[in-house]
């Protein structure tokens, strides 16, 4: 366990190929967590978050007249984009693993540190007096954790790239050395 924290720091010095593919493999990890953390999510969204989408769609629908009849199809199409996005994070983070490289870490850079801003943006406009009283509302402990892993994962990605351009490095070295 102590070599996965290594590898997963950022500012741990790199020096050889296997301290590369590790670091290039917390990419992998940090995918994997975000990929169990969407599971969770979906689970919650199936069983407790099913009351909190029915009162959003309850208050959508006394707005909009059209909104009872799509409200199931949005849950629905949330629900499948969910699993959907959840597969795909899983095949990603077997490739990274797999086959470690530079572009997918820093695609998820991107993405966790998106997550990581509207995540703030989204706390900070809840208190507004236009957001919608039964509004789907994310529990407190899942806002938190998620932010957390959003954390972790970025650290992570991070220590990924770095890990994966030392491999690029390590390796043309040896091919040019060959």
């Amino acid at each position: 366990m102590t070599d996965w924290i290594k590898a997963s720091n950022p500012a741990t010095p790199i020096t050889t190929e296997a301290d590369a593919i590790a670091a290039a493999r917390a990419s992998a990890i940090a995918i994997f967590l975000g990929a169990v953390w969407g599971i969770v999510g979906l689970v919650y969204m199936m069983t407790a978050g099913s009351g909190a989408l029915e009162a959003a769609a309850a208050q959508a629908a006394a707005d909009t007249p059209e909104m009872p009849g799509m409200a199931n199809v949005v849950t629905q199409a949330a629900l499948w984009m969910g699993i959907g996005l959840t597969v795909v994070q899983l095949i990603i983070g077997f490739v990274q693993w797999a086959k470690p490289n530079i572009v997918i870490p820093i695609i998820f850079v991107i993405l966790v540190a998106f997550g990581l801003v509207t995540g703030v943006f989204g706390l900070v406009m809840a208190g507004q007096p236009e957001m919608a009283a039964a509004a789907a509302q994310t529990p407190m402990w899942q806002t938190v954790i998620g932010f957390v892993i959003l954390a972790v994962q970025l650290v992570m990605h991070i220590a990924g790239i770095r890990g994966a351009n030392k491999l690029d490095k390590i390796r043309m070295a040896a091919a040019q050395d060959y």
